[in-house]
């Protein structure tokens, strides 16, 4: 007797995988620019890097780099996604020098999916239920990331702006991998992606700036954020992308601040507040929706 599951349940729970695994890599991230003395971009560059260098590793043992496609679409898309990923992070971390973890979060996540919506919206309207999730995640993460500020107007309007552009780039990269090209697996994007992505990074973070103390616990976080939250979370992300569609893929990145969030309650001691919990029960809410009304893919 077979229980295999249909290929949009297929997508929906690939997408629940990289959202989950995405909330273990702003915790791990921040163990390691701890830990390590290591700056913001030097931090992506590493998670770029390694989880493109350990995607192309499995790929190697595995045969796949034989029947990758070698043709000039994807050399596009490659350096396409490359330069996505580095913008990505390089736009987030500086939205969180600018204000904060958690500003920083709830702007890019939160504006990510409505960005979406918005680039379908000019081919055709959004239905009922993808603008109820929209709105209701939207909402959700409001509450469930929300914190008061001191900083000044400039330096706050500067770090939403980061922010913004963090979630425009996260935005194209679920629009453009949505579309398949010539065969294009997700792993080999990720692979070739993040290397492109990581070494970008590294050059902006300058050489001087990446040197990694070789303690275990560094080398041991360094590896979990390269190999978990990066190659492992964006081959589901970017498997759920094929028969999903993109709002409901973006709404999936939505899941990291709510494990997140979590996490920090049961690792750190992190207390959430009755807010908190209202934003994440809304939030929880919201993505059921998204997954039980989904928006046709064509």
């Amino acid at each position: 007797m077979s229980f295999a599951l249909p290929s949009r349940a297929r997508s929906s729970a690939a997408l629940v995988l990289a959202g989950v695994l995405w909330g273990t890599g702003g915790l791990a991230g921040s163990l390691l620019a701890e830990r390590a003395g290591l700056s913001p971009l030097a931090v992506g560059a590493y998670r770029l890097l390694i989880g493109g260098g350990a995607a192309t590793l499995f790929l190697a043992f595995t045969g796949g780099l034989r029947t990758f496609p070698r043709t000039g679409a994807v050399l596009t898309r490659l350096l396409t996604v490359g330069g996505l990923f580095a913008l990505f992070q390089a736009s987030y971390f500086a939205a969180v020098k600018l204000s904060s973890v958690s500003m920083a979060t709830m702007t890019t996540i939160g504006a990510a999916p409505v960005l979406v919506a918005m680039a379908g919206a000019i081919r055709r309207r959004p239905g009922r239920w993808t603008l109820v999730s929209v709105g209701g995640a939207v909402a959700g993460i409001v509450l469930l990331r929300w914190s008061p500020s001191d900083l000044s107007p400039a330096r706050l309007a500067a770090g939403i702006g980061f922010a913004l552009l963090a979630a425009a780039g996260f935005a194209t990269l679920t629009l453009v991998t949505a579309k398949p090209v010539d065969g294009l697996e997700p792993l080999p994007t990720i692979a070739f992606g993040g290397l492109i992505g990581g070494t970008l990074l590294a050059v902006l973070a300058g050489p001087p700036n990446l040197a990694l103390p070789l303690h275990a616990d560094v080398l041991l976080l360094t590896a979990y954020l390269g190999v978990v939250p990066t190659a492992l979370a964006y081959a589901a992300y970017l498997r759920g992308l094929v028969d999903a569609h993109p709002v409901l893929g973006a709404l999936s990145a939505m899941l990291e601040p709510l494990t997140a969030a979590v996490l920090s309650g049961v690792l750190l001691g992190e207390r959430l507040g009755a807010l908190s919990w209202c934003g994440a029960a809304i939030l929880a809410a919201a993505l059921a929706v998204g997954y039980w009304r989904p928006e046709p893919t064509t």
